[in-house]
Formats: C-alpha cells, structure tokens, sequence
C-alpha cells in the first residue's frame, strides 16, 4: 500500500505488506495476533482530498460529483472539483443551517441526500438539539441550492428532553419501503430507559421523510409507547447500512461488547439485560450475554473497537472486497473489513484489520460513487481520504 498523507517520507511510495518494514510490519503484526487472515488485495493508495476540518462526522456523495460533510461544531461542508479536476474543500461553510448543541458527544451528525435530490434538491441533516440541560436529537429536512439550505423542515425530535451530551445515536438509512430509520442512544444516564417504550432512548425509529408516523410501526396504538419506535435495547448506536432489503447497525458497548447487528422490527437487542462487555469500572452491567427474546448480535467485538461509520462495499476498484461490510472504529484507530456470507441477514466471515498505519481515529467509511472507499478521520484537524488501488 501507499500512503499520499500525512507521512512525507512515503508520500510517494508505493509498497507491499511484506516489501515494507515499520509501518506496514505493525498492521500486518495486528492482523497475525489477531488471528485475521490477509485480504487478497491489500495494495492500496491513500489520497488526502480534503483536510483542515473540525472533526468531521459524516460524509454524502452528491450526484454532480461534490461531496457534503459535516463537522461536528455545526458546521456543514462542500468538497467540488476545481477547473483541473483536483478536489478542494469550499472555504465557506453552508447557509442555513439550524443551531446545533456541540458539546461532549454532542454535536451535528449524519447528512443524508435524498435519492431524488437531481429533481428536488433535498438533504437530511441529524443534529443536537437544545441546551445542556434538555436536548433532543433531532432530524430535519432541507432544499440545498448550492451554497445555502431552504425550507428547513423538523422530520423528528426525540422525546422527552434529556440532559447531557452523550449517547445521541444520529446515523439515518432509508429503507427498501422509502421510510426514513435512524438510532438514538440511551443517553448514558438511566440504562433502562432502552427498554422502556414511553422514550427514544436506546431505540431504532421509523417516520416517514416528512416526519409522519407508519401505520406499521411495531407499537403504534400500544398504551404508553412512543410509535416512532421500531426496535429497542440499544446502548450507543453509531451506523446503519441497508442492503437490499436489510438493515445493519453497529453499536458501542461499554468495555467491550461493541455489536454489528441486524435490524428487525419489533426486536430487542437486549441492553442492559444483555451484552458482553463489562462496566468501565469492571463492574458487571449484567450476568447474561443471551436472554430469551432477545435478538443476538451476528458479532461482538470484545475487547472494545469503538465503532462508527459503516458502509457496504460492492464496488468495482476491489474486487475482493465487494460483499463486505466497512467498519470505522476510533479506539482501535482501524477500519474492519466483514465479509458477509450469503443468506438472511448474512454470516460475518474472518475479518480484515486495515489502515492501521495511519495511526487515525476513523469517524467514518463510505462507499463512493466511484467504487472507491472514502475515510474520515476524527481529530480538530480531519481529513477525508480516499482508498484507490495502488496501480
């Protein structure tokens, strides 16, 4: 592999896994230890095509070819090509967007572009919304002219307020059916409250893009349940990915039990009844890792990977990594590669550590337009990276 940045000494590199020593040595290294087989392509480039942002949390591909990315301050980016086709970040932030609660965890999240954004333009933004002391996740809808949002419309608003600024969820997909899921965390303060049905905290929800409910949502018309609900018993939700008719999470446990889960209606994932980490203090959250009734995660990472983005690559560049799902993760500073095999909703096959060697939190993983996978890393100054084969 090959890395253009940061490191000058090997900007213009080009090297193998087993033809470089040091940096390359050390991913290869993990990858042994762990008992992870090598991919059959690890021959990559890494290109910086953007830097200097704060934070960044999510990354959306536009149809002209710009990209959207939001920093977590509050602030909403655009990367577009210059005249020589190379790409630059836009030194003014975008317009209109809504005041965002940035502290701790908190802050503004995913963008979303609206399948039919060639015709109307829209883009979904996640966000904290209020004040130290009550906020909301919240969702809205917006027209995106190029340089400014129009029409900015609330989608939901979690509910009740809560206080604190950790925990939030934030990460949107829509679904086969063109309803609009995103995931709340617990909010980090009363754990229970992911398996109580008269709050968002720890739940998947489902609106329509307008913020209507679904008549089939699992429990509407149930005494003392929010309806939005779609599923329950999560901890910190951090990605979701559909694929065909599936929908995928990932989650952050406390000191391990980090899970890639699917998503169904109705189901519950089991926290705090189960998991398979362990308290920060090393206190027991609970005796079980199974329950009945509770939906099982397909893996868990134990110790803690700290997952974020998540993208599902199919794309034509790496042919040996189409089928698999991309994991971000911040603690171990990595990118997992889960192959999944065929069936519903898949078997997580041997798993693939990348991009060690760029010693970076990774926020998130996309998979882009151009069969290419994008990275952003997490730091007051990120950049968006792009993963190209070496040749």
């Amino acid at each position: 592999m090959s890395i253009a940045s940061p490191c000058p000494p090997l900007s213009q590199v080009t090297c193998r896994p087993f033809a470089r020593v040091g940096i390359a040595c050390i991913a290869l290294l993990s990858m042994l230890l762990s008992g992870n087989a090598i991919a059959d392509t690890r021959d990559y480039r890494v290109e910086t095509v953007a830097g200097g942002l704060d934070h960044p949390w999510s990354l959306a591909f536009l149809p002209d070819g710009r990209m959207l990315v939001t920093e977590r301050a509050g602030r909403l980016r655009v990367i577009e090509r210059n005249r020589d086709g190379a790409s630059a970040l836009r030194d003014a932030p975008v317009d209109g967007v809504p005041p965002v609660l940035a502290m701790g965890q908190a802050g503004l999240f995913d963008v979303m572009v609206d399948p039919g954004f060639a015709n109307n333009g829209l883009v979904y933004l996640s966000f904290a919304h209020g004040t130290a002391d009550a906020n909301h996740l919240r969702i809205v809808r917006a027209r995106f002219d190029g340089t400014r949002l129009h029409e900015v419309t609330p989608v939901f608003t979690s509910q009740p307020a809560k206080r604190a600024g950790q925990h939030f969820g934030g990460r949107m997909a829509l679904l086969a059916d063109g309803m609009l899921v995103t995931a709340m965390g617990d909010g980090n303060l009363e754990r229970t409250d992911a398996q109580r049905l008269h709050t968002h905290l720890g739940k998947t929800i489902r609106v329509h893009t307008d913020g209507r409910v679904p008549r089939d949502n699992p429990f509407v018309g149930r005494d003392g349940a929010l309806p939005e609900i779609y599923t329950t018993g999560h901890r910190n939700p951090q990605a979701m990915v559909r694929v065909g008719n599936l929908l995928y999470s990932n989650e952050h446990g406390a000191k391990g039990g980090d899970e890639l889960n699917a998503i169904t209606a109705g189901a519950n994932y089991g926290w705090p009844i189960t998991t398979d980490g362990v308290d920060y203090t090393g206190a027991r959250v609970t005796p079980y890792r199974t329950w009945p009734g509770i939906t099982a995660p397909l893996t868990h990472w134990t110790p803690s990977i700290a997952p974020s983005g998540m993208a599902w690559y199919d794309g034509a560049l790496f042919p040996a990594w189409r089928g698999s799902l991309f994991v971000s993760a911040l603690a171990e500073r990595s990118v997992r590669r889960v192959p999944m095999a065929g069936g519903t909703p898949g078997t997580p096959g041997t798993q693939d550590i990348l991009f060690t060697e760029l010693g970076e939190r990774i926020r998130d993983v996309r998979s882009g337009p151009d069969g290419a996978l994008y990275l952003l890393t997490d730091s007051a100054s990120g950049r968006v990276l792009r993963i190209v084969p070496a040749q």
